[in-house]
């Protein structure tokens, strides 16, 4: 099952050096989930070929513009393009609000429900189960109530080993109960046990998106084991005071927080206009933790295949 996460934007407040504030679309198994959508996102998905028309889910974590104000642009070009299906919103109550408003002025009326879930920053909570993932709301400290997600493959059922399968002649009616972990009888009354018959599947992945947050053990056991890591890391540890005022997160501390949660892989992103180059950042958090990687827009990181 395809399950990675294409980086539309890594800056934070501000558009600069030609990073884009924060967005992310995420494949799972060939659906589209839209994580943030900043000003600038449009043009970020025609530029890296992600079709609008294939988002059914769309997550803000926050209210601050850096994750939302690209959101009414893009719900009205779906509009446009005569989109019909039901968008589902998983965001603040806030932000109905605003989008209300927004298309009372322009006297538009989308020709397409939206769907609102209202996330609640101030405990987790399974916001969307589907037959690929449950999505999880991650509660974060910063300075207006925020959340992270937290994505997770469901266990898939057992695969069929075809030759053995087949050399039996072991009836369709039969395949559903096999990949649920049962033994087959034969006709002849002799039992195959399952694992003969069958392989494990690959053991669930997950993806923690981290929004802006203010340094906190308060999250670590939610995403603990995460596949791959995203967490923002908007200055350098020289900064610590600043990003404490501001309720953001250190690259160091970002580091420290992937080796605390025994995280697989970690992705920094949301850099400070303040930084032209971001090596300095990747070394900080490298020192701690050496699988990490920098969100450079237009890369894709593979969770599973």
């Amino acid at each position: 099952m395809k399950f990675e996460v294409t980086i539309l934007g890594s800056s934070s407040a501000t558009p600069i050096f030609n990073r884009n504030p924060t967005a992310q679309v995420l494949n799972i198994n060939e659906k589209l989930y839209l994580v943030d959508c900043a000003e600038g996102t449009q043009q970020q998905m025609l530029r890296f070929d992600v079709k609008a028309s294939r988002i059914d889910y769309i997550f803000i974590s926050h209210l601050h513009g850096d994750h939302y104000l690209g959101l009414v642009g893009l719900l009205s070009s779906m509009h446009l393009n005569g989109r019909k299906k039901e968008l589902r919103l998983f965001c603040p109550a806030p932000l109905k609000e605003i989008i209300d408003l927004q298309l009372k002025y322009s006297e538009t009326t989308l020709h397409y429900p939206i769907e609102y879930v209202f996330t609640d920053a101030t405990q987790k909570g399974i916001i969307l189960e589907n037959q690929d993932v449950f999505v999880e709301t991650i509660p974060l400290n910063h300075r207006i109530p925020c959340t992270g997600f937290l994505f997770r493959q469901k266990k898939r059922l057992r695969k069929l080993i075809k030759e053995k399968i087949e050399n039996l002649d072991v009836p369709v009616s039969e395949y559903s109960y096999l990949k649920k972990g049962g033994d087959y009888r034969a006709p002849n009354g002799i039992i195959y046990k399952n694992e003969t018959l069958t392989t494990s599947p690959q053991e669930p992945k997950s993806y923690a998106y981290v929004s802006d947050t203010l340094y906190t053990e308060k999250y670590l056991q939610q995403i603990n084991s995460a596949t791959l890591l995203y967490h923002e890391a908007t200055f350098l540890h020289d900064m610590l005071d600043r990003a404490n005022q501001t309720h953001h997160t250190t690259a160091l501390q970002a580091g420290e927080v992937a080796v605390r949660v025994n995280a697989e892989k970690l992705v920094i992103g949301h850099f400070s206009a303040r930084y032209k180059t971001l090596n300095e950042l990747l070394d900080e958090a490298q020192s701690v933790f050496p699988n990490t990687e920098l969100a450079v827009e237009g890369k894709t990181f593979v969770i599973s295949e």
